[in-house]
């Protein structure tokens, strides 16, 4: 097929024969197809898209297909919020198709590359506006923490504002969510419930990292009934490495930072009957003084084992009343015995370094303790708990991973060369 006005390779070649009868081929690099100009592709593409003047229907994929020897070598699909649209291209190049919806009243700019026969470029830019929503129910995320630094063991979460059951429609919303890190690392989200998502890396965070998080459900069709509304975007850092290990058999907290041993604390943990959590908690907040009544768990108000107290240096770590805190009354069994109602307590002294020096994300784990395993979810971020493989498993996209290309590759998916 010809294209008007067009650059037409030429490629000369000289035969070179030596008095030895040895040959040499010669070509002149000036020949080489890929340094031509690209040629207006207009006439060797179509699509799908409507006449001008009209919207498209963001709940039909797009697609582009390439006539006669051409074909299509990359197309580049992206809306005015910078989403990109993933899709497949062809194994021949004849083809290419979107895999994702697109967004509702949205403008798209789209990046055609074709080649014809002689290996010559061409490419075709195409521009249009997707219709309105036609129905106006919206799922709003709520994404967190609040902006700000945390500890390494800090998981983002993003709170639906209704229910999502259905796995495909699920896919569709865990699609939009995207977390990048510096540095990078892999991570997947896990759907908590039909409301809520947690999302953390295999490990923990990086030390000195910076995360960001935004949804690009805006606009994005969901079902028939619900369309993805828009989300404010997140930016968390961390700091050190913080880790708080508790042997409760041994009565010692050993506090780390960034894998060096910074101080040994004599700590006592939950008695019998009362015994401390196992497992990784994280940090939720910190209190300089908290009262703390028996009667929260269930200790009737006037039996022996009743108390109310005003308790100082107070580090949460569960929501149900687990805190690591100051404990002036059992110092004498810090080291040596575990005599508490489930927190870790230690002196005053110890309770305000220790205070100090941990903070909101940090990581608090208790080991060799008689007590039951800290709960997954539901009572603070037992999250890391979770090995990775059931982890993924939470995910519905294949593996915890992406289906499609990512934005670092700018959705170019180009057939086997021939």
């Amino acid at each position: 097929m010809n294209h008007t006005p067009r650059t037409r390779t030429v490629v000369s070649c000289t035969l070179l024969v030596t008095a030895l009868g040895a040959g040499l081929t010669a070509c002149s690099s000036d020949g080489n197809p890929l340094s031509a100009k690209p040629y207006d592709a207009a006439d060797v593409i179509s699509s799908n898209l409507p006449t001008e003047g009209e919207r498209a229907d963001p709940d039909k994929p797009l697609e582009i297909t390439a006539d006669g020897d051409d074909r299509i070598t990359d197309v580049t699909a992206q809306d005015s919020a910078g989403r990109y649209v993933p899709g497949e291209l062809a194994a021949d190049g004849s083809r290419w198709h979107s895999t994702a919806p697109l967004a509702a009243n949205a403008h798209y700019t789209v990046t055609v590359s074709t080649e014809d026969g002689d290996g010559a470029p061409g490419r075709k830019v195409l521009t249009f506006d997707t219709s309105k929503p036609t129905s106006r129910k919206r799922l709003t995320v709520t994404l967190g923490p609040k902006s700000g630094q945390y500890g390494v063991g800090q998981p983002i979460t993003a709170q639906l504002d209704q229910e999502v059951k259905d796995k495909a429609q699920r896919a569709i919303v865990e699609r939009a969510l995207r977390v990048e890190s510096t540095p990078a690392v892999q991570g997947a989200w896990y759907w908590v419930s039909d409301k809520e998502l947690h999302y953390r890396p295999e490990e923990y965070w990086p030390a000195h990292a910076t995360i960001t998080v935004h949804s690009n459900l805006d606009g994005i069709r969901i079902s028939d009934r619900l369309w993805g509304g828009p989300s404010k975007p997140l930016k968390i850092t961390t700091g050190d490495r913080i880790e708080a290990l508790t042997d409760a058999a041994a009565h010692q907290l050993t506090f780390y930072k960034n894998g060096e041993v910074i101080k040994r604390i004599p700590v006592t943990t939950g008695r019998p009957g009362y015994d401390t959590r196992n497992g990784v908690k994280v940090v939720l907040e910190k209190a300089y003084v908290v009262r703390m009544r028996s009667s929260t768990i269930g200790i009737a108000a006037g039996s022996s084992d009743s108390f109310d107290l005003s308790v100082y240096y107070s580090t949460r770590v569960t929501w149900s009343g687990e805190y690591v805190h100051a404990a002036p009354w059992s110092v004498g069994s810090q080291g040596y015995a575990n005599v508490s109602h489930g927190c870790t307590g230690m002196s005053t002294a110890n309770a305000e370094w220790f205070f100090d020096n941990i903070h909101q994300g940090d990581i608090v784990r208790v080991v060799n303790s008689r007590g039951r395993q800290m709960e997954d979810f539901g009572n603070g971020f037992g999250d890391w708990n979770v090995d990775w493989k059931k982890w993924s498993k939470g995910s519905a996209l294949v593996n915890g991973t992406r289906e499609g290309p990512t934005e670092s590759d700018t959705v170019r998916l180009q057939p086997a060369a021939l």
